[in-house]
């Protein structure tokens, strides 16, 4: 067991400071790189592990700078506090002063921890050798500090910039920056809370605070009872984090049954051309209705369209976008959809019946082709042509809730160059760790899939038009891969 005087950090924590994914973090565990204790390691442990790790290279004093930017009032900042290059200098020498602090303390610690065990050895031990002990660790305790970088102390600055947030009963963990809303960080994170209006109104966001302190940013209508005061609840839309530690209980979406059916009017934002068979639409709902879902899931639009007569037209479409968005509902529309419904709606928008600001209903959510909970199996995604759409909502939930080591998409067109999105998926292989993209021809999936040695022990996920997605789920049931782990979404 490591010594109780170390400095411990949260995985996320560690994970935070060091740029990179937890599950990452929990993969050089599991291997044996790096030593952990009850979910936690230590910033000494970390340091050896990443030696490499140069802290004014790794984006912390910029990040910590535009967090800044964004929290204090420009008053404030002009007439109270230092500029935001000397702050953060200045916040991170007083981290290096607690963090060789905290191991001074540790090594006076190791001192009377060796002298106490010596004491009550036998043969006692004579004045000589205790005092040889007592030098020898005193020697230790006083030594100047090595040179170099110190997580201790980044970790001490950005502790100011970045509240941690614990949720429970999920134990999942977000970062609040800045004075973002609890709710907000907690969405951007990639978390499901319950919430309804998002500017204090309805109630449905709040949060019981266990442990730390949140306060208000933000005015709100929702009044509480007596009850729901004295145990200290608060609304995650209009307050943010005070403490850097912060507990909360949160009641969350685990699975699609647990996201009431809503009804949205939103309204066109952009209209725009992907290449010449897909449509990108985003949509905004207002400030004050929201639009819960999981990522995957789809919804039904209506629209108005401009239409003689005054028809309205209704497709369902899957939601292209991650909850993670907030307000923003991207889709991706295809000219050859089959679906006579879709096509209709597809065309108004390629048209231009439906344009920017007109009103679109929105109401939803539908389907079950989510993440599946808890598990940390590899990920393999399968787009056939605009099966693209749920595959890139649950990418981008994956990638903001660190829900794999390791990521695999294979986007298969049946018209040359029908991957519409070429230069998302490429930056995503080049910026991820542990995250492959192979586009290809449908006729050339299959090969590709059978040279994936570890299908049976991935979860995958698989999307298109049914003629051909539903023969490939055949193929990989007969190659071993078990039904729990096989999620379909056939058009």
């Amino acid at each position: 067991m490591l010594t109780g005087m170390s400095q411990w950090l949260t995985l996320s924590r560690a994970a935070h400071l060091l740029g990179i994914s937890r599950v990452a973090l929990q993969k050089r565990i599991r291997e044996g790189e790096l030593r952990s204790f009850d979910g936690m390691v230590t910033a000494e442990d970390v340091q050896l592990a990443w030696p490499e790790l140069n802290l004014d290279d790794s984006g912390s004093f910029e990040k910590t700078r535009a967090i800044r930017e964004d929290a204090f009032a420009r008053r404030l900042r002009e007439r109270v506090l230092p500029t935001q290059e000397a702050l953060a200098q200045r916040l991170f020498a007083q981290g290096q002063e607690l963090a060789e602090l905290q191991r001074t303390l540790t090594r006076y610690h190791t001192l009377f921890e060796s002298l106490h065990a010596r004491l009550g050895a036998t043969p006692a031990p004579t004045a000589e050798e205790l005092g040889r002990l007592l030098d020898e660790g005193l020697a230790q305790a006083l030594a100047a500090p090595a040179p170099g970088h110190d997580m201790a102390a980044l970790d001490a600055m950005l502790r100011v910039m970045s509240a941690h947030v614990t949720v429970k009963p999920s134990g999942r963990e977000f970062f609040v920056e800045g004075s973002e809303t609890l709710l907000k960080a907690a969405l951007r994170a990639g978390l499901a809370p319950s919430y309804g209006c998002g500017n204090g109104v309805c109630g449905l966001c709040k949060a019981r605070v266990v442990s730390g302190e949140a306060r208000a940013v933000s005015p709100s209508e929702y009044r509480f009872s007596a009850a729901e005061k004295a145990q200290n609840h608060v609304l995650m839309c209009a307050c943010t984090a005070l403490s850097s530690d912060l507990v909360l209980e949160v009641l969350e979406a685990g699975a699609p049954e647990d996201i009431p059916e809503q009804r949205v009017v939103a309204k066109v934002r952009k209209v725009e051309a992907l290449n010449g068979e897909v449509l990108r639409l985003h949509l905004q709902t207002p400030r004050s209705n929201r639009l819960r879902f999981l990522a995957g899931q789809r919804v039904t639009l209506g629209a108005r369209a401009g239409l003689a007569g005054g028809s309205d037209l209704h497709a369902e479409y899957p939601v292209a976008s991650c909850p993670c968005d907030d307000r923003n509902l991207i889709f991706h529309l295809c000219r050859s959809d089959r679906r006579a419904a879709s096509a209709d709606f597809s065309q108004a928008a390629l048209d231009g019946r439906i344009k920017v600001g007109d009103d679109v209903s929105v109401w939803g959510p539908w389907g079950s082709f989510v993440l599946e909970k808890d598990s940390v199996r590899p990920l393999v995604f399968i787009a056939i042509d605009d099966g693209f759409a749920p595959v890139n909502s649950l990418i981008e939930h994956a990638i903001a809730v660190d829900a794999a080591e390791s990521i695999s998409l294979y986007w298969a067109s049946s018209q040359p160059g029908g991957q519409y999105l070429p230069n998302q998926c490429r930056a995503w292989n080049e910026a991820l760790d542990e995250f492959s993209y192979l586009p290809l021809a449908v006729d050339d999936l299959p090969a590709a899939l059978a040279a994936n040695a570890a299908l049976a022990t991935s979860d995958i996920y698989l999307a298109g038009a049914a003629e051909r997605v539903e023969p490939l789920a055949s193929v990989l049931r007969a190659a071993g891969v078990p039904p729990q782990q096989l999620h379909i979404e056939a058009f």
